[in-house]
């Protein structure tokens, strides 16, 4: 049996964005005339049937919200959707979470998912398969449909929409320039996540921190038995003094191969690492990390959100960052003097 044709495939048709088309259906003041005739003529030869529950769903608010999580075994998501979960509450609203698993067909699905009008508004952080495949249409549809949408973390792409995280870049080149400061020479940087926007960023801020005057280290690959051969020559050939670690596998195996080869942090090597600060204060030297404070991020990308949905935001796209901060203990201590 054909499948009714939908919304979305009668703007492809026409040529049209799908908030248009939807518009013409109504008889919308805002469409011409002329425009209004072609979209119900190819609506009708195309025997084009609205949705009604989209058709209920948008006439009123839902209550809901859909947030789509990239990876849920990661704690800093967790965190993140703590923050989006008690804003959420705070206006009686409710909150159904999709997870992608960093998949970039999951995450096309669940965008579909989305478009059927039963969410007010969606929360995204990008898959990490979208991000490399650089394919970010289904997103795109999500913002057709004038559904709000924020994003949040992985926020370094160009979609005119609401993001909210931190400022990758700054927080690595601040830490660049601490350790030089301190007369760290040979600095160098461990990362999984090298290939994502965040992930470039850091690597960046590190880069352009160390200027001329200084050699660049870099340990990089998605595949941990490669990032382990990088790291340990960089920590035993080259020498580092310092590492950078841009996420929580680096971080933990940077600080594991150190520890198998006898290097003493922080008298040997001193580390910085993007990890829980819950975990990083019980470990033996306790681990110098990036405080992300998640829950904020949550809080206020929850709080742009409900402020587009209830029209109290209405400007232009906003990109909101949240402050940062090295939270140094153990492996980043120096002698005193």
């Amino acid at each position: 049996m054909k499948s009714r044709i939908t919304l979305k495939e009668l703007a492809k048709l026409l040529n049209v964005s799908v908030s248009t088309v939807s518009k013409a259906l109504n008889d919308s003041p805002e469409i011409s005339p002329k425009t209004i005739e072609r979209v119900k003529e190819l609506a009708a030869l195309h025997k084009y049937r609205p949705n009604p529950t989209a058709v209920n769903l948008k006439s009123s608010k839902s209550g809901t919200i859909g947030v789509l999580i990239p990876n849920i075994a990661n704690s800093f998501f967790a965190k993140v959707l703590s923050g989006m979960e008690a804003r959420a509450q705070q206006e009686g609203l409710q909150v159904i979470t999709y997870i992608s698993n960093e998949s970039h067909e999951r995450e096309k699905h669940i965008a579909e998912m989305l478009t059927s009008g039963f969410v007010d508004g969606v929360l995204i952080a990008i898959a990490e398969e979208s991000q490399r495949k650089k394919d970010f249409d289904h997103i795109q549809s999500i913002i057709q449909y004038d559904i709000p949408v924020v994003l949040y973390d992985r926020i370094d792409f160009d979609m005119p929409v609401d993001k909210v995280g931190i400022n990758d870049h700054k927080v690595f080149y601040d830490a660049t320039k601490d350790l030089q400061a301190k007369g760290v020479k040979r600095i160098g940087i461990a990362t999984s996540i090298h290939h994502m926007g965040v992930g470039k960023a850091r690597i960046n801020g590190y880069k352009e921190a160390l200027g001329t005057d200084y050699k660049f280290y870099i340990a990089n690959s998605a595949k941990m038995e490669s990032l382990t051969q990088k790291t340990l020559k960089m920590l035993l050939e080259d020498k580092i003094e310092a590492v950078l670690c841009s996420d929580f596998d680096s971080t933990m195996l940077t600080y594991r191969l150190a520890y198998e080869n006898g290097l003493r942090i922080p008298e040997d090597v001193k580390i910085i690492g993007f990890i829980r600060g819950g975990l990083a204060k019980y470990l033996t030297p306790s681990v110098s990390y990036v405080d992300q404070t998640p829950h904020k991020i949550g809080e206020r990308a929850m709080e742009i959100l409900i402020g587009r949905i209830n029209k109290k935001i209405t400007g232009p796209k906003e990109k909101s960052i949240i402050d940062t901060k090295v939270v140094h203990l153990e492996s980043t201590q120096f002698p005193e003097k």
